[in-house]
This record gives C-alpha cells, structure tokens and sequence, in this order.
C-alpha cells in the first residue's frame, strides 16, 4: 500500500483505544511498541509510577547529537455529551475526510510517524530520529514533564523536537504559556438571617472572580503586548463554580477553578501573588473575625510553559524550508513544546490538519493532509541523511 493509505490504517488502529485521559494508555503503547520492536526498533517505555501510564522513545539511526525528535500525545478529551453521528473510536472514510477521536489532535501526527518508519529505516540517517510519545497532553502535561528530563539519560538527545500538533503543516514558532489552580475557601454556615454569626464562603470566592475579572480588564487595558499573538496580551479566565445547596443557608465551601494565559515575557506566579495579596488584605479579615482558622487554599491543575523561539531561530528556518510553508502565527493555546524548551531543547510547533477541528463532536482531519505529512517525513528523513 501507498504511504498515505498505510498512515490512515495505522490512524485507524490508534483511534481503536479508548485514550480519553482519564484511561490508561497503556494498550495502545503496547500496540506501538510491539510493532516497533518487530521492525528492529530499539523502544524504551517509561511508567508513570502514580498511573501507570506510559510514554515512549525511541532512536532510529545512529545514537548521536544533533537528531530530530518527532513528538505526539497519544491522550485525547471526552465524548460525553457531544452529538457523534457514529462510534467515535471507529475511524470513518468520508469525503476525503478520516473521522475520529483523536484524529487531528494529535494520533492523526503519531500514525504518519509510525507509518515512516519504514522509510526511516531505508533512509542512511546520519543523524538519528527520534520518536516521542506521551500520556496526559490534555490534562495536566505530566507525560511530557517526566519524559522530557530523561532524553539525554541512554543515548545523546535530539538537537531539535517537532511537535506534531495541528497547524496546517505551517511552523508555529511560539505560544503562549498557561497556569490553572483549583482554589477553595471554607466559611461558618447557619441560617440566613445571621450574617452576624456565619460567614459565607459563597461571597468570598464570589470576591476572588471579581477580582479576576478585574484583572482580565486591566491587562485589556495596561497589560504588556505582543502582536504575534491573538489576543495580544495575558488572559484571566474562571471556568467552574460550585457553592450553596439553598438559599437560606449560608455556604460554608466554595470552591472555583481559574487559569492565566501568558505572554513568554509575562509569568503566572505574579499574578496569582497579586489574588493572594487581595484576598489577604481584602476578603479574609471579615471572614477571620468570625473564624480564625478560615483560608483559601489554591491547588495547582496543571503549568504549561510557554514557547518562545526567538524570530530568525535556525529551527524556524529549517521547517520553513522542509514544509514550504512561512512561519504560521503564535497560538493563545499551549502545547508539550514549551517543556522541552525549557528542558533545554530548541522545539517548534508543526502537524497535520486544523486546530478548528480539535476536541469537537466529529473530529477529523483531511487525507490531505496527512499525504501532506507523510511528504513531510521524507523531507525529515532527507535532512538526517544528508
């Protein structure tokens, strides 16, 4: 078969696992592995200790600097609740469209590399692929967090690292970076009628959103700029809510989940002192006066490092070159690349299919496009050969 029809079959076997986040990954990593090892491909599996969920590395080519790392996440979000027309772990053929969870974000890039291997295998490398693939891209990073530390631990790391994310196949040098926390505030319940006695959770955390939502004006308004990106400046954003059970009874829990969006100059920690701050000098005082013992509590969800390659980067220049393609706009959203730059290695962002099409009810990705990725990986292979 064509590379393209055996990437689509390979896509067909990755969307057979179930890989929402919250399942393990390990069937599918064990489908993976195997049919690496069987091609003579030398795989090391890493376990997450807590989970005992899985990533995987492996080295085609000679075990020297300079190589390129082909990154994927294998973890993808929910169904629940969205109007598929068909199963969506069964990969569907439909007007020049593969449909399924997970195939553009991100199995549909995983399924092109693992089709390459082959034609990487045939190919002279003078300079090594390798392939990277990790657990829990959509949740909390862990995968990448315990993986990327560990890449010059057997053999010398990659010199560079794609990441496969969709973009078109266009280079996406940068993004920005995100924080999330889980925050939490308790009170003193008791009926309604005695605000004297009680103190209500509910208003407290209300307090804290507000000043969220003040925040998100002012960096409308003062916050630092960069053009690059849409929107130009850092973001604020709560996303949940929970409090009360009715309404004559004063809440005594309430709790909300709140991120920052950051530009690569700007970093979350300050702006979460400054909530602290204000809810310090602000809030706590009347709650205290009823309960010393009364905090917030503010739990961290996940921190996703920005990307930043800097304009001009060599990295740019060469996907440039390998795709045909300029240089695609910096993304509001994060990816696993922002950690293996932070780890010391030079990462873009660049993968098959839209972003439009990530995480909706009928997700899909043009055959297209992976046609297009798979020339992509020859161009790859070139480049290491030469």
């Amino acid at each position: 078969m064509d590379d393209t029809t055996a990437a689509a079959a390979l896509l067909a076997r990755l969307v057979a696992f179930d890989t929402t986040s919250r399942n393990s990954n390990a069937a599918l990593m064990g489908f993976v592995a195997e049919g690496l090892r069987a091609q003579g491909v030398a795989v090391r599996e890493q376990v997450d200790a807590a989970t005992g969920k899985v990533n995987l590395h492996a080295i085609i080519g000679p075990r020297v600097a300079d190589g390129i790392a082909l990154s994927g996440h294998v973890d993808c979000v929910p169904v629940d609740g969205q109007a598929w027309l068909a199963d969506p772990f069964v990969l569907r053929r439909e007007n020049g469209r593969l449909i399924g969870r997970g195939a553009v974000d991100m199995k549909g890039f995983c399924a092109c590399v693992l089709a390459s291997v082959p034609m990487f295998l045939a190919a002279g490398l003078r300079r090594p692929v390798h392939i990277l693939l990790t657990f829990d891209e959509e949740t909390t990073l862990a995968g990448v967090k315990l993986l990327a530390p560990s890449l010059g631990q057997d053999s010398p790391p990659p010199g560079a690292v794609i990441v496969g994310e969709p973009t078109m196949l266009a280079p996406m040098p940068g993004h920005k970076g995100m924080a999330s926390w889980n925050a939490s505030v308790t009170g003193v319940t008791g009926h309604s009628s005695r605000t004297d006695t009680t103190a209500n959770a509910l208003h407290a955390a209300a307090e804290a959103v507000a000043w969220l939502a003040r925040e998100q004006r002012r960096l409308v308004a003062e916050g630092a700029r960069d053009a690059r990106y849409t929107p130009p400046y850092s973001t604020a954003h709560c996303g949940t809510f929970a409090a009360g059970t009715i309404m004559n009874i004063v809440p005594d829990r309430a709790g909300f989940a709140f991120e920052f969006r950051t530009l690569p100059g700007d970093a979350p920690g300050p702006m979460l002192a400054r909530l602290q701050a204000f809810l310090e000098a602000e809030v706590l005082p009347g709650l205290r006066a009823v309960d010393p013992a009364i905090e917030f509590t503010f739990a961290e969800r996940c921190v996703c490092h920005p990307l930043d390659l800097p304009d001009g980067h060599p990295l740019t220049g060469l996907l440039e070159g390998l795709t045909g393609q300029a240089a695609a706009a910096r993304a509001s959203y994060g990816t696993e690349a922002g950690t293996f730059q932070r780890a010391g290695i030079p990462a873009i962002v660049c993968g098959p299919g839209s972003i439009a099409q990530a995480h909706l009810p009928e997700e899909w990705i043009a055959e297209s496009q992976v046609a297009d990725c798979m020339g992509l990986m020859r161009r790859v292979a070139g480049h290491l050969a030469a």
